[in-house]
């Protein structure tokens, strides 16, 4: 993104991509990706991963699952770990868009670990929405979040090969009738479910042009500058909900009460309402004073 004369200006078009473990994403990446690349654009993929609260860490594992792809000379790989934090997914991720397209990436996309809140987080920065499903058996609609599936612009019905070709379509028929049903977030374009095969390449092609297809539409429309402008007010917000929660958290009268009234929670002494109303009333109260 270049800013001129206090406006700003895309060169790029960033997908997030989400799923359950086993969906299948970094295999798609993987072959997605290459096939990018042999068409002339320079790829950039953001893995989003959850720091543990436990320790810190992170899986990071990704750029180990797509060797091919990570050798290429025009793919860029880049695990951005949350540390814990929504405002992690919003502040590293962010941050990390407009290097790449500042570097001439002009496809960026950004995988998240899993299906939570991290994916509503993702789905306010990027251009589309795609979800990709492995052809499970046994309550595929009720084990995704609703609010996910309305967030999609596309769904890609994973691994449509050999035995699972039969159980894909039928979760694609689902889909397609599940979608009808929810609110639609575009007046230009209507959601679709397609079947793919990272393995045999089948329907990745396909998916592309409808990718494409998207993004003309939402283009010509000015419904993707206005959801550009839309996520650039939110992630102000964000990071000002950040910056505030660390004012206050670092707070020395603040700092000092935390332990304390953590332990009372704890133990069922004090109700977490009035423990925050007490914290709250003694930052402005030394605030007031200043």
């Amino acid at each position: 993104m270049e800013e001129n004369q206090g406006r700003f200006e895309w060169i790029s078009f960033t997908v997030g991509l989400s799923g359950p473990p086993g969906a299948g994403k970094s295999t798609f990446i993987e072959y997605f990706g290459k096939m990018l690349t042999e068409r002339g654009h320079k790829l950039s993929v953001l893995a989003v991963d959850p720091s543990s609260c436990t320790s810190g860490g992170s899986l990071l594992g990704d750029k180990t699952r797509m060797t091919e792809l990570s050798r290429d000379m025009n793919a860029y790989i880049r695990p951005s770990p949350t540390r814990g934090t929504l405002g992690g997914v919003t502040r590293t991720t962010n941050e990390a868009i407009l290097l790449c397209e500042g570097g001439g990436y002009d496809i960026i996309l950004i995988e998240t670990v899993g299906v939570g809140q991290s994916e509503f987080a993702v789905a306010d920065m990027v251009d589309m929405f795609v979800l990709l499903l492995p052809p499970a058996g046994g309550d595929e609609l009720q084990g995704i979040k609703r609010g996910i599936i309305e967030m999609a612009d596309l769904v890609a019905i994973t691994k449509s090969d050999g035995d699972l070709v039969v159980p894909a379509r039928r979760i694609q028929a689902e889909y397609v009738s599940a979608l009808k049903l929810l609110r639609r977030r575009s007046e230009v374009w209507r959601p679709k479910v397609v079947r793919i095969s990272s393995r045999s390449g089948e329907g990745i092609t396909e998916m592309w042009d409808k990718m494409r297809e998207f993004q003309d539409l939402t283009l010509a429309s000015g419904e993707l500058m206005a959801r550009r402008q839309k996520q650039q007010k939110i992630w102000m917000w964000n990071l000002i909900q950040e910056s505030v929660l660390e004012h206050f958290r670092t707070h020395p009268t603040v700092r000092g009460q935390i332990p304390l009234l953590e332990r009372k929670v704890l133990s069922g002494a004090l109700s977490p309402g009035l423990a925050a109303d007490l914290l709250l009333k003694a930052f402005k109260a030394e605030t007031n004073e200043v």
